[in-house]
């Protein structure tokens, strides 16, 4: 069934291009844009430096532009980073990766964590993906925080900002179980394979935040020639 469900599923469609290095360059930035509208992928996925390039750049071309904010630690003010992101907006941004505030979820400030979110997602009116950061939490904090962010209103929970660790399957599936569908579950960090890709998608991702995309649609479309179209069940 492995091989019938790759041919069934459209990778590309599902990921957010990320550049997202502090060596990141104009040039670079030019063509991640190029390849996220060449290979049709969802969006591009930047530093707020760049977003006004980007959003010249795939103007009127399919893939959105995204941004993140308060990345990678979550841990600038609210105010920072309400102002982060209302900037990227105004810079062509319609997508909004947003990392929680980690230590005020261990410290059971819950309303601050969501005043947070809450406050981004009505102030700018744009899709938001709250990130987790996973890997720093435990099962009861992922479910504490998917749930306070769930309530703020976000479009997606994204698992890692890639820093410290990346997607797991068992991660993509907790938060898939926990939304019950509401919201759209991003994957982030650490994909690097069409095989990953696809387990992720299966366990549940919407979407999948890589610098690797033109490599796993590469490697797919290599497999694809070497099995010659054969499908096994």
């Amino acid at each position: 069934m492995a091989a019938s469900r790759e041919i069934d599923i459209d990778i590309a469609s599902f990921i957010d291009h990320a550049l997202l290095s502090p060596q990141a360059t104009p040039q670079m930035v030019e063509r991640w844009c190029e390849e996220a509208d060449r290979f049709h992928f969802a969006a591009v996925c930047v530093a707020p430096a760049w977003v006004r390039q980007a959003a010249k750049l795939l103007h009127t071309k399919r893939p959105k532009v995204c941004t993140v904010i308060g990345f990678p630690t979550g841990a600038t003010t609210g105010a920072v980073k309400l102002y982060e992101a209302q900037e990227a907006v105004e810079n062509g941004a319609t997508e909004l990766d947003v990392v929680i505030n980690i230590g005020a979820l261990k410290a059971g400030m819950t309303n601050e964590v969501h005043r947070e979110i809450a406050e981004i997602v009505e102030e700018t009116g744009q899709l938001v993906k709250a990130i987790l950061e996973t890997t720093l939490l435990t099962d009861a904090e992922k479910k504490l925080a998917a749930e306070i962010c769930l309530d703020a209103g976000v479009a997606y929970l994204k698992t890692s900002t890639g820093f410290n660790g990346g997607a797991t399957v068992a991660d993509v599936r907790l938060l898939a179980e926990i939304a019950k569908g509401q919201v759209g579950i991003k994957a982030s960090g650490g994909i690097r394979n069409p095989e990953q890709a696809l387990d992720l998608i299966v366990a549940g991702a919407t979407r999948l935040g890589t610098s690797r995309g033109p490599d796993i649609i590469r490697m797919r479309e290599q497999k694809s020639v070497v099995s010659s179209g054969v499908v096994e069940e």
